[in-house]
């Protein structure tokens, strides 16, 4: 497994080591050793979730805080994303900053995203299938949205046409008014 920091280095881009032949592609999709060597912690994962989405579909931000904060390992295994992570701590020299990485089934890319991070994605095809490890449950207490278009964010989604959200999304607030980690 290659593991690259991207411009917020706590956020990695993950790309596994590739066996092809004439029979197709084998690759290890997890490895929970390796996966701690190559981030540097221990890290637990609690449940996998799963969303399919039509071509412009803008999921996110999505995070939740302490004590129930989750770091999220991203896949995609149908289609394309444009994936997203953007920094909310406060503490942090890139409060505010967001990094993003095409993720698809051909490219075989992961993103880890730790604690701390919203978490965002528009789907590019339709029946785009993402994946993802959660290092912590669900917990609806602890949930929170960020307004995908805040313009403090000014985020380059790469979308070709309007967005479709759902209401919790379109209605998430700015980060200037969003409950955020220390």
């Amino acid at each position: 497994m290659e593991v690259t920091p991207l411009v917020i280095p706590e956020v990695k881009l993950i790309a596994p080591r590739l066996f092809t032949d004439a029979r197709g592609v084998f690759f290890e999709s997890w490895n929970s050793a390796a996966f701690n060597a190559a981030i540097g912690r221990d890290v637990v994962f609690f449940q996998d979730n799963q969303s399919i989405s039509a071509r412009g579909v803008v999921r996110g931000l999505h995070y939740q805080l302490p004590p129930h904060a989750q770091a999220k390992l991203v896949r995609c295994v149908r289609g394309e994303v444009f994936d997203v992570a953007v920094d909310l701590r406060r503490s942090s020299p890139s409060f505010g900053k967001w990094v993003g990485a095409h993720l698809s089934a051909a490219n075989h890319l992961q993103l880890w995203i730790p604690e701390g991070f919203a978490h965002g994605f528009v789907a590019v095809e339709d029946e785009t299938t993402l994946v993802y490890k959660a290092s912590a449950p669900y917990r609806r207490e602890a949930e929170r949205e960020l307004l995908w278009n805040d313009p403090a964010l000014a985020i380059d989604w790469k979308l070709t046409g309007p967005p479709i959200l759902s209401g919790k999304d379109a209605a998430a607030p700015l980060l200037a008014q969003a409950d955020t980690f220390a």
